[in-house]
C-alpha cells in the first residue's frame, strides 16, 4: 500500500534520479572495491570520500528545497541543522574511541582530559549506543526546529524578518559551541574518529558502505519529498507559497503546514550532517558559520528551487566547481561563486533545471511542427480521388 502510494505521487524524473541513485550506491563500491588499482575503470577511496560528502551537500540542498522551494521559507539557518546532526554523530564516534585515546581515558573524549573535566556531562549519556546517536541525529534538528517554528510562525513573521532570524539562530549556536564550558570541543569540534559499528573508517570497505549509505538516503529522502509534494498537503504547501493570505481565508492552519514541513526540512538536514561528518572525518563549530547556509541557498538557485531534482545537480555542480577552482584559483573562487549566483538570478530564474525544461520544451514543439504526414492528401498525389 505504501508503495503504490509513493508509486502514485512521483513522476517519472524523480523515479529515474532515485533509481540511478539506487545503482549507484552498488556500483560505486564495486568499481572501488572490486577492481585493479591500475584499471582506469578503478574508483580511488579519495574519489569516494569525495562524492560521498557531495551527495551529503545535496541532501541538504534538497531539505532546503522543500521549505523554499514549495513553501516559500528562506531559511539562512539550515546549516545549523546539519551541524546538529553532525556533532550528534561526532558524539557517538568520540565515545568509540575508549582506551585508545590520546590520554586512555576509557570514558571522557581526550579533550575534556585536556579541559581537566572530571566527568562526561549528562547530555553525552546515552552515545555510546548507535541507535540512541541516531536518535538524536533526527531529534536535536527536529525540536530545535519546532521550538522555533512554533514561535516564528504562530507570529507570523515571514519574508525576510524571517530570514534574518535563521541566521540569527545559526550565529547565536556558533558563538556557543566555540565555548570551552559547553562540552563539545570547543574551536577545535571533535575529531580522531577510529570506527563506527565496530568498523575502521580508513578501511576502504567502511568508505563504500558510508557513501553508498549516502546515495541511498539521498534517493529516499528525494522520494519522500516528491511524494508529499505531489499529495494533496503538497497543493497546500504551493498555496502557501503563492498566497498565504487566500489561503489562510480558506480556512488552513498555515501555522501548522509551515512547522511540519520546516521540521521535516530540518530532520533531513540532520541526517545530511551525520552523513558528512564521519566521512570527512571532524566536525567544529565552524559548520554553524552563517555563510555556509547561504552557500545551499546558491547551491539550490543555480540547481533550481522548487525542482527537487534541481538542488541536488546545483550542490554537486557548485562543489565540484569548487574543488577545482580552490586548487586552482584559490583567491577568485568566491568571486566566482558571487558572480554565478547573480549570473543565475538574473538569466535564469528557474535555475539550470528551468534552462533544461525549456530546451525539453522546444525540442519536443519543433519535432512535433516539423513532423509530416506518412500518407499524403489526395489532392498532393496529383490523382484522382477514389469514388
Amino acid at each position: 500500500m505504501i508503495s503504490g502510494f509513493l508509486f502514485r505521487k512521483m513522476d517519472q524524473r524523480i523515479i529515474w534520479v532515485a533509481s540511478f541513485l539506487g545503482l549507484l550506491a552498488i556500483l560505486a563500491p564495486v568499481l572501488n572495491l572490486m577492481t585493479d588499482p591500475q584499471s582506469l575503470w578503478h574508483l580511488p577511496d579519495y574519489m569516494i570520500s569525495l562524492a560521498g560528502k557531495y551527495l551529503t551537500y545535496a541532501l541538504l540542498a534538497l531539505a532546503l528545497d522543500l521549505v523554499w522551494g514549495y513553501c516559500g521559507i528562506l531559511s539562512l539557518g539550515h546549516g545549523a541543522f546539519f551541524a546538529l546532526g553532525g556533532y550528534a554523530m561526532g558524539m557517538y564516534l568520540m565515545r568509540q574511541i575508549g582506551t585508545r585515546g590520546v590520554y586512555g581515558d576509557p570514558i571522557l573524549p581526550d579533550f575534556m582530559v585536556f579541559l581537566n573535566w572530571s566527568e562526561l556531562p549528562w547530555y553525552w549519556y546515552g552515545f555510546d549506543q548507535f541507535w540512541f546517536a541516531g536518535l538524536m541525529v533526527f531529534a536535536v534538528p527536529g525540536l530545535l526546529a519546532f521550538v522555533f517554528g512554533w514561535f516564528a510562525f504562530r507570529s507570523r513573521v515571514t519574508g525576510v524578518y524571517l530570514s534574518i532570524i535563521t541566521q540569527a539562530l545559526t550565529y547565536a549556536l556558533l558563538l556557543a559551541f566555540f565555548r570551552n564550558d559547553m562540552g563539545f570541543g570547543g574551536n577545535n569540534g571533535l575529531t580522531d574518529f577510529k570506527d563506527i559499528l565496530g568498523f575502521t573508517l580508513q578501511n576502504s570497505g567502511t568508505r563504500a558502505a558510508l557513501f553508498s549509505a549516502s546515495a541511498i538516503a539521498l534517493s529516499l529522502c528525494l522520494l519522500l519529498c516528491s511524494a508529499i509534494i505531489r499529495s494533496r498537503f503538497g497543493k497546500v504547501l504551493i498555496a502557501v507559497r503563492d498566497a498565504e493570505s487566500r489561503t489562510r481565508f480558506l480556512g488552513y492552519r498555515v501555522e501548522n503546514v509551515k512547522l511540519f514541513v520546516f521540521v521535516l526540512s530540518a530532520m533531513m538536514a540532520g541526517l545530511a550532517g551525520a552523513l558528512y561528518v564521519p566521512q570527512v572525518g571532524i566536525i567544529n563549530p565552524g559548520e554553524f558559520a552563517p555563510a555556509n547556509s547561504i552557500e545551499v541557498v546558491i547551491w539550490t538557485a543555480i540547481g533550481g528551487r522548487g525542482t527537487l531534482i534541481g538542488p541536488i545537480i546545483g550542490a554537486i555542480t557548485v562543489n565540484l566547481g569548487k574543488s577545482w577552482f580552490t586548487a586552482a584559483l584559490p583567491d577568485y573562487w568566491l568571486f566566482v561563486l558571487g558572480a554565478l549566483f547573480i549570473a543565475v538570478t538574473l538569466f535564469l530564474p528557474k535555475g539550470l533545471m528551468g534552462l533544461f525544461n525549456k530546451i525539453s520544451t522546444m525540442i519536443r514543439q519543433n519535432t512535433f511542427t516539423n513532423t509530416q504526414p506518412l500518407i499524403p492528401a489526395p489532392s498532393e498525389q496529383g490523382g484522382e480521388k477514389t469514388k
